[in-house]
């Protein structure tokens, strides 16, 4: 059992998180969300779409200008406030590294803390295990926050990333993590090139094997583009895809820009491993 803020989820429950990224210069939007009053419409929208946890970021993942903790802050705390306010029942997650981040939006009402950078602010775990909320424990390889990977090299990747997000995972529990609320993630991109991401990909189900429940963040990222050949605003159909084979492997949370499309290949994918009866069922019997 998935257990984040209010919501409890099954073993066979994939779970949408929908992207709001809090940003002018966001990879994929360009800063569609950066306002407000566009951004709250953005998670009304992917909350009537399926979508059960609201990621919320003040930092573009990539390299760019500076953005201090203060600034971050003030793009996600207030954000944060008024999501609760006005859907209650949503999950709340911010991506953030930092743990003076972390403290201030839990103080707001976030239930998630989504640590994409792999710990590198080893007290944003105590502030998750003190607030009592989730945790993602990602791989990143090791680099450091905003900075992209070169050259990077493993013996094997997927053996790294189990080694790092299961000692991240037991660290948060001992720090106060409940254990039913921490995820893992390879961190697709973060630290690595795109055969690494391919490959973290294929061998997804063994990050499955250690019972952690497995958050995949895919939606349009670089190993997508670099291996179709594809701009960004034409990586929806490989991210499909890599989204079914994620799924047929057995994770759980998908992070995501295009949410309706997401929970359409979610619901096939959970069918066909009969996890999920057909919504309509009529034919042959009429």
């Amino acid at each position: 059992m998935l257990r984040l803020g209010r919501r409890e989820f099954g073993a066979h429950e994939p779970v949408i998180m929908a992207i709001v990224n809090r940003t002018p210069d966001s990879f994929y939007d360009q800063g569609a969300t950066f306002r407000d009053e566009p951004a709250l419409a953005r998670v009304e929208q992917a909350v009537a779409e399926g979508a059960a946890i609201i990621d919320i970021g003040g930092v573009k993942a990539g390299p760019g200008e500076e953005v201090t903790a203060e600034e971050e802050a003030r793009r996600t705390v207030g954000f944060v406030a008024e999501v609760r306010r006005r859907f209650p029942d949503v999950v709340i997650s911010v991506d953030t590294w930092r743990h003076e981040v972390g403290e201030a939006v839990c103080e707001a009402g976030a239930d998630v803390l989504n640590d994409a950078w792999g710990g590198v602010d080893p007290r944003l775990a105590e502030v998750a295990g003190r607030y009592g909320v989730g945790l993602v424990c990602t791989h990143a390889g090791e680099t450091q926050p905003r900075t992209r990977p070169h050259r990077i090299a493993y013996d094997d990747v997927m053996a790294d990333i189990l080694r790092v997000t299961s000692a991240l995972a037991e660290r948060a529990v001992a720090a106060g993590v409940p254990r039913e609320s921490v995820l893992i993630d390879p961190g697709h991109d973060f630290g690595k090139n795109t055969r690494h991401s391919l490959e973290a990909t294929r061998r997804l189900g063994e990050m499955v094997g250690t019972g952690w429940p497995v958050l995949v963040s895919l939606s349009n990222k670089d190993f997508v583009g670099e291996t179709l050949d594809r701009p960004v605003k034409e990586r929806v159909t490989g991210t499909l895809a890599t989204t079914a084979v994620s799924a047929w492997l057995g994770a759980q949370v998908y992070r995501v820009h295009e949410v309706a499309e997401t929970r359409q290949v979610l619901d096939m994918v959970m069918s066909i491993a009969g996890h999920r009866p057909p919504a309509v069922a009529r034919r042959g019997l009429a």
